[in-house]
């Protein structure tokens, strides 16, 4: 293989990874890590570094866009990532008391029912209600556009979707994956929220923590710009593309996307904890 084919199936790959998560809000690092350690023999130091460099441009697009839409929740995001890096800290603490298998296990089962919960939800047929007081206290309702129009939502659950947010942040540090997901879960099945508002916010979300983990990757040499650059340009161009989508694309297509990818992960983590054993 010559070195521009490489180039030019790692951005391939990479756009497909920053088009589903601009949809999906997953980042697209879940998918596109595995891809370049199995399929192009990456090391995984270096596959990782890309991802967060790459997350990193991805959310400057996306939240850029969706802002100007209206879908992002910049409120909500920024009371969820107070969750996200308690979680982290604690998370880097408890490493060493911990079964690492028999967490990627529990996750993975984890992953596959909230797949199940997310296609199972109408929130075209629920009953609008009062938001949580927490969120009337720190005006986290808001508005999203739907057909022309500015569609008034609610906010349920703060409180609850704080401590989710807190094991995701735990369970990033611990199993090395994205915490897209359980933001999304967080957004979506806690706190009730639109679902195009839930992926939005979370692609906000996601540049923050990996602006973060990003730096130790760099002190460390961990940033390899010849896989770095094109896995950026990939992202970059994807998530572009995946930006002039949403707004057209039905949130019950988006949430079947998102169940397939969320069950491929899961997947993932019950293959791993099980060669693990």
């Amino acid at each position: 293989m010559t070195a521009l084919f490489f180039y030019i199936i790692i951005f391939v790959a990479s756009y497909l990874s920053g088009l589903l998560g601009a949809l999906t809000g997953l980042g697209g690092g879940g998918i596109l890590v595995p891809l370049l350690v199995l399929f192009f023999h990456v090391n995984i130091y270096y596959a990782m570094g890309a991802s967060l460099i790459s997350a990193m441009a991805m959310s400057t697009v996306t939240s850029a866009t969706y802002l100007r839409q209206g879908y992002t929740n910049i409120r909500i995001g920024m009371f969820l990532e107070i969750g996200a890096v308690i979680g982290a800290l604690a998370g880097a603490v408890i490493v060493a008391f911990l079964s690492i298998s028999a967490i990627s296990f529990i996750f993975g089962i984890m992953l596959f029912i909230s797949a199940y919960l997310s296609l199972r939800r109408r929130e075209d047929e629920e009953q609008s209600t009062s938001s949580h007081s927490w969120a009337i206290k720190l005006r986290l309702a808001s508005a999203y556009p739907v057909y022309g129009e500015h569609k008034v939502y609610t906010v349920q659950h703060p409180p609850l979707a704080l401590l989710v947010m807190g094991i995701s942040g735990a369970l990033s540090g611990l199993l090395g994956i994205g915490g897209g997901i359980m933001k999304v879960l967080a957004m979506d099945h806690v706190m009730r929220l639109p679902y195009k508002v839930s992926t939005t916010t979370s692609n906000f979300m996601i540049g923050i923590t990996a602006a973060v983990s990003a730096g130790i990757y760099l002190s460390r040499g961990y940033i390899n710009p010849s896989v770095t650059v094109p896995v950026m340009l990939g992202i970059i161009a994807g998530s572009f593309h995946g930006t002039r989508l949403l707004s057209r694309v039905h949130q019950r297509i988006l949430r079947m996307v998102f169940s397939a990818v969320v069950c491929v992960l899961g997947a993932q983590m019950i293959y791993k904890a099980l060669i693990s054993i």
